[in-house]
């Protein structure tokens, strides 16, 4: 049995998009048929990656890895405190940065952001991803409605690096700053992860789960977010639309996802 993981934007669908193409279906549901699991792994929220569910899955690796399950059992749920939420938001909207809160079951937003993403140049999964998902209505609510849930991370974006400098000052000890590869003068943006979790420690939570050995396990991604990921899998796989830095470190390169590159990377595979 293997353990497959799979990033959403920009691997199993394009960046904002909820339905896979239908060759990636078909090669999920085959491989399950052969008793693989398949797990989403994935930066979105349990409510942003809910849409994906119905195509058959084993459990989440949701929220970065702050989020995990087997089925319906959870196994790792790790949300910042109050203190940290507030000071990240404090430092951040001092310096400029636009953000997006992320809980279990909600998503909110600074309310400028929708016009910030509309003036950023194309290319970059992550800006994508929001852009579809402010311009689609998929639940990103203003943060004036915020209800205090529990967030898992932040969602920072802005126009120059030293915007962040002060909050990595402030937040560095406890916390990742998880910047996408972007080309130059384009959008900064990236992800504030507690550094109790990753990707990468969710696929081992799994793995653990399962009695099984990381040989066991295969990663497929695209952005820099699935760096830990990538990193810990028995065997990692990149998009060709994904970063570089993550090409250069993975064992495969499929075509993109728009190319049927999932499906492709299965055939590879052997899956």
């Amino acid at each position: 049995m293997k353990l497959i993981f799979l990033d959403i934007d920009g691997t199993l669908t394009v960046a904002g998009e909820n339905e896979p193409p239908e060759s990636a279906i078909r090669a999920i549901r085959k491989t399950r048929e052969k008793g693989n699991k398949v797990f989403l792994c994935t930066g979105r929220n349990y409510d942003m990656l809910k849409p994906l569910l119905k195509y058959g899955f084993d459990g989440v690796v949701g929220s970065s890895g702050g989020y995990v399950t087997v089925g319906d059992k959870v196994l790792f749920d790790c949300p910042m405190d109050n203190e940290q939420r507030d000071k990240a938001l404090d430092v951040f909207h001092r310096n400029g940065v636009f953000c997006t809160i992320e809980a279990k079951n909600g998503s909110w937003g600074d309310d400028n952001m929708d016009d910030f993403i509309k003036n950023q140049p194309e290319g970059n999964s992550e800006i994508e991803r929001w852009r579809k998902a402010l311009s689609s209505n998929l639940g990103i609510k203003s943060m004036k409605e915020y209800d205090g849930s529990p967030i898992y991370k932040i969602i920072m974006m802005c126009t120059d690096p030293k915007q962040l400098d002060e909050a990595k000052e402030i937040l560095g000890e406890d916390f990742a700053f998880v910047v996408q590869e972007v080309k130059a003068h384009s959008c900064i943006n990236g992800e504030l992860l507690n550094k109790k979790f990753d990707k990468g420690r969710g696929v081992r939570l799994v793995a653990d789960y399962y009695g099984l050995d990381m040989s066991e396990t295969i990663g497929f991604g695209d952005s820099m977010n699935d760096l830990e990921m990538i990193e810990v899998v028995g065997t990692s796989v990149c998009m060709e639309n994904g970063a570089e830095t993550l090409k250069n470190i993975s064992d495969i390169v499929c075509p993109p996802v728009d190319e049927d590159g999932l499906a492709k990377g299965f055939e590879i595979l052997d899956l």
